[in-house]
C-alpha cells in the first residue's frame, strides 16, 4: 500500500500531516486546506510506511 501526506504553508511556515493516508484521503484533505486562508502550495507527497 502506498501513503501518502498532505504539505502546505499556512502563514509562510511549512506544515505536513501528521498522520499517512491513502492517496484519494489525501486529495481530499488537499482540496479542503486549499480554501482556507493564509494556505498556499498545498502537495500531496509519496512517503514510505512509518514515515
Amino acid at each position: 500500500m502506498q501513503n501518502f501526506k498532505v504539505t502546505w504553508v499556512q502563514a509562510g511556515e511549512p506544515k505536513r500531516s501528521t498522520v499517512a493516508y491513502d492517496r484519494p484521503s489525501a486529495e481530499d484533505r488537499a482540496a479542503r486546506l486549499e480554501p482556507e486562508d493564509g494556505v498556499t502550495d498545498v502537495q500531496v507527497v509519496e512517503v514510505k510506511p512509518g514515515e
